[in-house]
C-alpha cells in the first residue's frame, strides 16, 4: 500500500514507506523527488514559465503523447525524465484531477438504492 505521509512541521512532508518497499524501490522514490526539486528549481530560475511547465502539466498521458506538442519542454522531459522509466514507464489514463471539485460534485453512477430490494 502507499506510504503514510504527513506534515509534522509547516513547510515540510514526511513520508514513511511500508515495509515491504525494496532498496531499489525507495532510491527510484527518492529519484523522483530529487527531480521534482530540480523542476521546481527551474521555474524559481525563470528557465520554465510559470504555468506552462513539466510539473504544472503532468501527468502526461500516451494520448497526449502522441498528438500535437504545443508545450515549451520536449515529450522526452514529460515522459521519461529519468532513463528508467524508458522501460518501466506506467502511463497515466487520464490528466489531472480536480479532487476538491470531485469532492464537492459527487457523482454516483450506481444504479438507485430502490433496484437492490
Amino acid at each position: 500500500h502507499a506510504p503514510t505521509m504527513s506534515f509534522p512541521v509547516a513547510g515540510t512532508l514526511m513520508i514513511e514507506p511500508t515495509e515491504s518497499e525494496s532498496l531499489f524501490e525507495l532510491d527510484r522514490f527518492a529519484e523522483a523527488m530529487l527531480m521534482i526539486r530540480e523542476e521546481i528549481r527551474e521555474i524559481e530560475e525563470g528557465k520554465a514559465d510559470r504555468t506552462n511547465n513539466v510539473l504544472h502539466n503532468a501527468p502526461h498521458t500516451s494520448k497526449l503523447l502522441v498528438g500535437e506538442w504545443d508545450y515549451p519542454y520536449s515529450r522526452e522531459k514529460a515522459v521519461f525524465p529519468t532513463p528508467w522509466l524508458r522501460d518501466n514507464k506506467y502511463w497515466p489514463t487520464c490528466g489531472r484531477i480536480d479532487n476538491v471539485f470531485g469532492d464537492r460534485n459527487f457523482a454516483c453512477s450506481c444504479a438507485p438504492v430502490e433496484s437492490y430490494a
